[in-house]
């Protein structure tokens, strides 16, 4: 069985998925967790669109250390310094360039001639490789390019330097059948196929991704590139999970094999979602919380007599805990921790009290923790980023009046302030009454509301994007209550806000003292 690479592209394709957007201790912290996945490379970003970009291309390439951190960047000269600035301190390089090959990309977009393209090519990557032990090059919109002319770009790339040829689906137009000639072909028109890792990337425009993937790997691939849950742009991309699991769990039938880890595979979605807001739906093949749910009781009487009856893959071998300890609002530290360690958190003390004064409020809201409520809590009560604010009293009056109010006291230190404020709806008072004591005004771009568990009393997550200062944030809480939920979710984008400005501030400061 050979080998497949995995090339998880969740922080630069991934995040260009609409409202996916991270902040720098965000990103190195998904790359963190990617590292624990196994991946083998991590496209960390693209330096040149954005300084945010290339601060966080720079923080992961310095602090993940054991995957090859790549960067994109367009075949100019401008595009591949900046890449190789950012990603120079990874201990495992690769500079990523590209540029497109099909002749609809060529006289719409590029204004461009076949062989003003195919010098542009030549040029950038040998450019690249001068920097650069490693360099991919990937022809954008391949599938819909004349065969000779990818051919003949790939040859010279190639020659120039590349060591790994990339054919990506970019607008998810190929099918499995098509894609897989496309690279048989490609692998035996190009004299120097030898010489490179052929690599796909495909989109989910047709649904098609992951099939899509598996032909070009059963044609010659020996690089998958793909996002954790599938995310990316317009339709998203081939999702790592579900391609990790197939070869897996049809290793006979496929004949190739990754080194992903797969039990961090339901952790490494959590924390995608968590971390962007945007969840997989329910049946969610391999990640969704359907995925090992059986309800039809023919099923449950399968299952119960043996798993293999309807499940092909067992929920450990993704990561999803199998355990079925109940906790209530009597249960103490110890056994809390002792939950955690079974669902994959290893929790010191200071982790173990901030999850448990959680835990105890919101055990006294609900009859049972399921282990979504854990996982929750973990996530949202122990932070990334520190609270300048925390909410210590809501109260709102509201009904089927247009006009409600909303009373918050906020805390800061020793500090407190209370204040009130009336809006259209109890969630826009509680928000101008925040606005009101940080006097940091917001505008809500985004709000969503979700169930982790079920019943009456279910935790519930509120995700806010929010305008602050000109630019977009991301909040998120959970709570049994649905309100207090989306006042925290609202504070925790203020919050970040608020951290951002400071960091700024230091370093303006720090500049200021430097010159001087």
């Amino acid at each position: 069985m050979s080998r497949i690479f995995v090339f998880d592209t969740t922080l630069r394709d991934g995040e260009q998925s609409p409202g996916a957007s991270m902040n720098l201790e965000e990103k190195v912290k998904m790359a963190q967790q990617l590292e624990r996945l196994n991946v083998d490379i991590i496209e960390a970003g693209f330096p040149i669109a954005s300084e945010g970009d290339f601060e966080a291309v720079t923080a992961i390439a310095q602090k993940v250390r054991r995957p090859t951190i790549a960067a994109l960047a367009r075949a100019t000269r401008l595009d591949i310094d900046r890449a190789w600035q950012a990603v120079c301190h990874a201990r495992k390089p690769r500079i990523h360039t590209f540029i497109a090959t099909s002749d609809i990309h060529l006289e719409h977009k590029l204004k461009k001639t076949r062989a003003q393209v195919l010098e542009q090519a030549v040029d950038a990557v040998r450019y690249a490789r001068s920097l650069c032990e490693e360099v991919e090059f990937s022809a954008e919109d391949a599938t819909r390019s004349d065969l000779d002319f990818l051919c003949q770009v790939f040859e010279a790339a190639i020659e120039a330097g590349a060591s790994v040829i990339n054919i990506p689906d970019t607008v998810g137009y190929a099918i499995p059948e098509e894609l897989g000639t496309l690279f048989r072909e490609v692998i035996r028109r190009v004299p120097a196929s030898g010489k490179a890792i052929f690599s796909c990337h495909c989109h989910n425009d047709l649904g098609l991704a992951v099939a899509n993937s598996l032909a070009a790997i059963h044609n010659g691939a020996r690089q998958v590139e793909c996002t954790v849950n599938g995310i990316g742009e317009r339709a998203g991309n081939a999702s790592v999970e579900e391609i990790v699991m197939a070869l897996r769990t049809r290793g006979e039938a496929l004949r190739h094999h990754t080194e992903i880890k797969t039990e961090e595979i339901f952790r490494s979605s959590r924390l995608l979602s968590n971390l962007t807001g945007i969840f997989v739906q329910p049946n969610k093949a391999i990640v969704g919380k359907n995925a090992f749910a059986h309800e039809a009781g023919i099923h449950q009487d399968g299952v119960l007599k043996n798993a293999l009856t309807y499940e092909i893959m067992t929920p450990q071998s993704v990561g999803i805990p199998s355990s079925t300890l109940v906790l209530g609002k009597h249960s103490g530290r110890h056994a809390l921790k002792k939950k955690y360690q079974e669902l994959g958190y290893e929790l010191d003390a200071e982790a173990v009290e901030k999850a448990y004064w959680f835990f105890t409020k919101v055990a006294d809201q609900k009859k049972e923790i399921y282990d979504e409520d854990l996982i929750t809590i973990i996530q949202d009560g122990i932070k990334i980023i520190p609270d300048t604010y925390t909410l210590k009293y809501l109260q709102v009056i509201g009904g089927n009046q247009p006009i409600s109010t909303a009373t918050v006291r906020l805390a800061r230190g020793e500090e407190s302030w209370l204040d009130s404020a009336t809006g259209d709806g109890p969630i826009d008072a509680t928000y101008r009454a925040i606005d009101r004591i940080t006097r940091v005004r917001g505008r809500l771009l985004d709000y969503t509301l979700t169930s982790v568990t079920r019943g009456q009393d279910a935790l519930g997550e509120a995700f806010v994007h929010v305008l602050l200062n000109e630019r977009n944030y991301t909040g998120k809480a959970a709570s049994t209550d649905l309100i207090d939920a989306s006042a925290r979710a609202y504070l925790n984008a203020v919050n970040k806000a608020l951290h951002e400005m400071r960091q700024l501030g230091a370093l303006e400061v720090r500049a200021i003292n430097e010159k001087v």
